[in-house]
């Protein structure tokens, strides 16, 4: 039988599974070193990266490995065939994007204890980056959200930026089961923060 190639095997890997991996992930599903699960990822990624006229890409977002369709050609792939987070998801994601860096304790007291259910498939989605800050985590936004949601930035206070011109201009939370508010309020050092919400379930 002829032995498949490592690079051939995580390429394979990586598109079936549909989401990101972990090279510790990655190295117990196929047997190999995590120093030569690396090394070919490394490899495979400017592979794909070469192919003329291909229409995936190879990232690393947090720590984790992905395979995923190109940014400038995500935009002309018809509706049916993106993907789309359910609303229990997209209300976590749109208060953490909105607030980020947010304490995890903070979207808690928001959404209830399935904040921490929603938190945790967002980062396995890798979606969601969390980093231990004291009793609590602080939630950010990664790479693979702004090109979920369209961003075109990566930078984190960009994102935050770009989100909230979006939740005012363009009422793009408006399908959410429960409405986001927004409101102002006095910050520590006597400006005017403005803070999104969540309202009453319908």
């Amino acid at each position: 039988m002829t032995e498949i190639p490592l690079g051939t095997l995580l390429e394979a890997t990586l598109f079936s599974a549909g989401r990101s991996l972990s090279l510790v992930e990655l190295s117990e599903t196929l047997g190999y070193d995590e120093d030569e699960i690396s090394e070919s990822l490394s490899t495979l990624q400017t592979t794909v990266k070469r192919r003329r006229g291909g229409g995936l890409q190879v990232v690393e977002i947090g720590g984790k490995w992905a395979m995923e369709v190109k940014p400038m050609i995500a935009d002309h792939l018809p509706k049916e065939t993106k993907s789309e987070l359910p609303p229990k998801l997209l209300k976590a994601a749109a208060l953490i994007a909105y607030h980020q860096p947010m304490p995890q304790s903070r979207l808690v007291e928001l959404l209830g204890q399935r904040a921490y259910d929603h938190i945790r498939e967002l980062a396995q989605a890798g979606l969601v980056g969390r980093r231990r800050d004291g009793n609590t985590r602080r939630l950010t936004t990664t790479r693979r959200f702004s090109e979920m949601f369209g961003c075109p930035h990566t930078d984190r206070k960009k994102v935050k930026a770009w989100f909230r011109d979006m939740v005012v201009s363009s009422g793009m939370l408006d399908g959410m089961e429960s409405k986001l508010a927004l409101r102002d309020e006095t910050d520590e050092e006597g400006g005017t923060q403005t803070t999104l919400e969540l309202g009453e379930d319908e």
